[in-house]
């Protein structure tokens, strides 16, 4: 049997959202403060901050943002089932058009729409006309959590290198050790989704290096951060 991988959309794209921004953010923060010339308790605190700070940030944002999602699909099925109760013969036609649309016959698609809405009306028309599945179903709580928990996971990686490396090192320390990470996320997600490797390792570390560069110049040039 073929194994795909559109269930996993949901839950993948939160993580590696939330696992990227906690690395290039807090990274960034962190080389940010140390360019400015701040010790290195200033860069932890500064460090700590920004993660506790991101998850709830990151959480918040998904759980509102899937939230009008999950309203926008539910207003939509609402519609649906108000017309299903009123005009069901006019969704009957509207059923059989889309799939004449995709190719069958006139005859088979008047079939087919027929056995499919004495199946489940209401999912047919989910599915077929409005393109809601269970695969890309708004799911806010897990969206918000799984981005919060990955945001965490990632933003303590810098923090690992503030904590552990020799002060005149720090930046170089933080960011190849990221860097690194950045590049085995890429993977991962590209693994998890049937994508290819080094195509998204490649395009996560330009980005994430071009973020934490720009911020570290920032913090060297005016003495503070952004």
């Amino acid at each position: 049997m073929e194994k795909h991988r559109i269930h996993r959309i949901g839950w993948l794209r939160a993580a590696v959202l939330g696992a990227n921004d906690g690395i290039v953010s807090t990274a960034s923060l962190v080389m940010g403060v140390a360019a400015a010339g701040s010790d290195k308790s200033s860069i932890l605190l500064a460090g700590i901050a920004g993660l506790v700070a991101g998850a709830m940030s990151m959480a918040a944002g998904e759980y509102v943002s899937v939230s009008s999602q999950a309203d926008t699909e539910k207003a939509d099925l609402d519609i649906e089932r108000r017309e299903l109760a009123n005009n069901p013969v006019y969704e009957h036609d509207e059923m059989t058009d889309i799939y004449i649309q995709r190719g069958l016959e006139p005859e088979l698609a008047s079939k087919v729409a027929t056995q499919l809405m004495a199946h489940d009306a209401l999912e047919a028309h989910a599915r077929d006309e409005l393109g809601i599945s269970v695969n890309n179903k708004a799911r806010p709580v897990q969206a918000a959590l799984t981005s919060a928990l990955t945001f965490s996971v990632g933003a303590s990686l810098p923090m690992l290198g503030v904590v552990f490396a020799p002060f005149a090192i720090l930046q170089w320390v933080v960011a190849g050790s990221c860097l690194c990470s950045l590049a085995l996320l890429g993977g991962i997600a590209a693994r998890a989704g049937g994508a290819p490797v080094l195509r998204a390792s490649a395009r996560v570390v330009f980005w994430s290096a071009s973020a934490m560069v720009i911020t570290s110049v920032v913090g060297r040039l005016f003495g503070v951060t952004v």
